[in-house]
């Protein structure tokens, strides 16, 4: 049963059996002992639980705090629904996970074909036996110093940097270092500003956090300037974009917009954070807000798709006080990342072989993704891709489109997953990995794209 459809027959808990369960009747209080209740077998999943209003006055409590407490347990994902469906107990693990993202990346074990994932292709991936060797030569591998960045990965990386500044931050992935920028920034309830579409993974972090996005819309130059200027009206603490190739669109930000954007910035409040989730393989030149409103702005840049998955790398580096509010949150944690996968990049990013091996990616990756957009327009199918890892397909129907490749063993991902609000529906297929037989491939999407 999906999430969000009620349970037709599932059984009811009274109010007066829950609230003898609840001895702390705190928003807080109410969640934990819920939690704890699910946990054990005492609340069975499909179990509707009370209202509102029912369980408020067995407790001697508001309905605002319960609301609290039911608003805190989804987002926990221990229940869902709410207002007039009702609340109930969902089945699973009860902690937060990325539910967008794991919609997308599952495994699909009756499917013959995933192209799902936008992934590299290993083979394409510098080697890493010398790499490593090298960044065992380091004399502080072992250190327990805390370093925000290893020294040989800092001189790596500033010099093709696209701006100068002295705070610099290593991460473990892109991913995580945009997580811990909103960790750090976001209290839950405020607003952050999105480009819309924005990839699922960043959609399911504001959940995580408790922001409320605020929708940018997107086109070909990146945000648009208006819409922007509409989000700001909001106040939001962060603005989160992609400055080129970006994954849905594959936009890339021109010196002109990043000013007109620059401008509506200026004088806000307002954190930019920019991923930059394509890095080293893009094909188009970075034109970032960071260059012209540095004390503002934090640029996060990922390693994986271009050097390996497996070394885990993202740097950030840009404003001073986002950055040192991550190294100090860290410290709850993982502290640094590892000086050993640190400094083999780096090693990585000054080798003349490797940087070949990345350029040579970029063609292949460029020439497997146009030659899927050829066969498709020679079936007089439209897509998009131009940069990445992937092609867009503009569809009739999402849920038709996924059905009709799936009964043909093909699995693809829906764009639905990266709209804040309803958007034109449409598929990503991956390209990054080679595709078995292309051309049934393309057949199978041209009767997709007719689905309704």
């Amino acid at each position: 049963m999906a999430d969000d459809v009620p349970p037709q027959d599932g059984p009811t808990v009274s109010s007066a059996w829950l609230a003898e369960q609840i001895t702390e009747a705190s928003a807080a209080g109410i969640a934990a002992a819920i939690s704890r209740l699910v946990r054990h077998g005492d609340l069975a999943p499909q179990t509707r639980l009370p209202t509102v209003r029912a369980l408020a006055p067995r407790l001697d409590v508001s309905p605002a705090t319960v609301s609290a407490a039911w608003a805190t347990l989804r987002k926990q994902r221990v229940v869902a629904g709410g207002g007039r469906q009702g609340t109930w107990v969902l089945g699973g693990l009860a902690v937060p996970r990325p539910a967008r993202y794991e919609n997308i990346s599952r495994l699909w074990p009756d499917q013959t074909l995933n192209l799902t994932r936008a992934v590299p292709d290993p083979a394409l991936l510098p080697k890493l036996e010398r790499a490593f060797v090298q960044a065992l030569s380091d004399p502080d591998v072992h250190s327990y110093e805390v370093v925000s960045i290893s020294g040989p990965l800092r001189a790596a990386v500033e010099r093709t940097w696209p701006f100068k500044t002295d705070h610099w931050m290593c991460a473990n992935g892109g991913y995580e270092g945009l997580l811990l920028l909103m960790r750090t920034t976001v209290v839950p309830g405020e607003h952050v500003a999105i480009e819309d579409p924005a990839t699922p993974r960043l959609l399911d972090i504001l959940d995580n956090v408790g922001a409320r996005a605020v929708p940018v819309a997107t086109d070909s130059e990146g945000p648009i300037p208006a819409s922007l200027r509409d989000a700001l009206g909001h106040d939001p603490v962060a603005f989160v974009y992609e400055p080129r190739s970006s994954s849905r669109l594959g936009a890339s930000v021109t010196p002109s917009r990043r000013d007109e954007l620059a401008a509506l910035l200026a004088g806000t409040d307002t954190l930019v954070i920019e991923d930059d989730g394509l890095g080293d393989l893009s094909a188009f030149e970075y034109h970032g807000v960071a260059e012209v409103l540095l004390e503002q702005s934090v640029l996060v840049r990922s390693y994986s798709k271009s050097h390996s998955p497996d070394l885990r790398l993202g740097v950030m580096a840009g404003a001073a006080e986002p950055i040192e509010r991550v190294r100090v949150y860290r410290q709850f944690g993982s502290g640094w990342t590892s000086r050993v996968l640190q400094n083999a990049l780096a090693w990585l990013l000054e080798d003349e072989a490797s940087m070949s091996t990345v350029a040579a990616a970029r063609t292949t990756y460029r020439e497997r993704r146009e030659h899927l957009i050829k066969l498709l327009a020679d079936r007089g199918v439209e897509a998009h891709g131009v940069d990445g890892m992937a092609v867009w397909v503009p569809v009739r129907s999402e849920h038709e489109a996924l059905l009709v490749l799936a009964s043909h063993g093909i699995a693809v991902a829906g764009s639905s997953a990266s709209w804040t609000r309803p958007g034109p529906p449409a598929i990503r297929v991956a390209t990054g990995l080679p595709i078995p037989h292309p051309t049934q491939v393309a057949d199978a999407i041209a009767l997709a794209v007719q689905a309704r």
